[in-house]
This record gives C-alpha cells, sequence and structure tokens, in this order.
C-alpha cells in the first residue's frame, strides 16, 4: 500500500484517509463543524502557513468535501461550505473528539461541549446498530468479504485461522 494511492485501495478505511488523513485537514474540518467557512479565519485560528492551508481546502475542494462559494464580489472572495459529503464526516470527526475528550482532556475537563439542540442536552457520540438500534461494541462485531473487497490481505482472518507468529522485537513492545 502506497500512500499517494490510497484512493484506489479497495479498503473503506484507506480511501477515506487518503482524504481526510493529515492534521491539518482534520483541524479544517473540526472548524467547518464549528461554522468556519473564510480562509483567513481559518489561518487565524489553526496558525497554518497559507500555503499549506490553501492545498488542503483546494484537496477539499476537488473531493467534493467542501464547496467554495462567492460571498463578495469586489474583491472577489469565497468561502468554504461542506457539501453533504462533507457533512457525512461528522461522525468521524465526533467520534474522535469524543475519544480525545475520554482520554486527553485531564483534570480540567472537555474543552467543548455539545448540545443537541432538538432536547437541550449536552450529549457524548455514540454508534449504533443501524439495524437494530443496539450501542456498538468491537468485541461483538464480524467484518467479511464485501462485494468490493480485491485484496485478501486487507480482509480479517478466517475464523480458527493460525495467527503470524510475534516476532521477539515485536513482543518486548
Amino acid at each position: 500500500m502506497q500512500w499517494n494511492n490510497l484512493e484506489d485501495e479497495a479498503c473503506s478505511l484507506a480511501r477515506t484517509v487518503s482524504v481526510i488523513g493529515d492534521r491539518w485537514t482534520l483541524l479544517i474540518l473540526r472548524d467547518c463543524f464549528l461554522r468556519i467557512r473564510r480562509f483567513e479565519d481559518f489561518q487565524t485560528r489553526l496558525g497554518v502557513t497559507r500555503p499549506i492551508l490553501a492545498n488542503r481546502l483546494r484537496k477539499l475542494v476537488d473531493d467534493f468535501v467542501l464547496a467554495k462559494v462567492p460571498y463578495q464580489e469586489r474583491p472577489l472572495r469565497y468561502e468554504y461550505r461542506l457539501t453533504q459529503k462533507g457533512l457525512d464526516l461528522y461522525p468521524i470527526v465526533m467520534s474522535i473528539v469524543h475519544w480525545g475528550d475520554v482520554h486527553m482532556s485531564g483534570r480540567k475537563g472537555r474543552p467543548l461541549l455539545h448540545q443537541h439542540l432538538s432536547c437541550g442536552k449536552d450529549f457524548d457520540p455514540v454508534m449504533i446498530c443501524s439495524q437494530c438500534g443496539e450501542p456498538l461494541d468491537p468485541k461483538r462485531v464480524h467484518a467479511h468479504r464485501g462485494p468490493g473487497a480485491r485484496n485478501p490481505q486487507h480482509l480479517p482472518p478466517a475464523p480458527g485461522a493460525k495467527k503470524p507468529a510475534i516476532r521477539s522485537r515485536e513482543r518486548s513492545r
């Protein structure tokens, strides 16, 4: 698997990483969900250089995650708005935020709370099964070959398959 060719992999995670897999892109997406839309505002909030920011925004537009929309004519200026494809990244971003809240916040607690406007309550994101509504536990999920599978290396091992031997160097980690 080559980093530059992840979008061609028959692995949904690899293809997703090809779009959102660097720190600046994830931070740009975070800010988009916080309703930041303008280049200067991204740059001020993130402290990223103009060329890096321009590159990441261009990639997100090219991948149809963001749409570049004019907001001023003279001089012509644009803002960046999440497309439906971008809005569909919300569960991913919220899962990362939740992990950080649980494992990285420290004694002071969460830096931001998220409120569900329909009920008015602060919430934690929860993943549930789309079929039965039960919360998902990774120990209670099995992955199997789908119609787009190509590379057996990216498939889970068959039940009862022999696990690869652990080398002594890996054991000491």
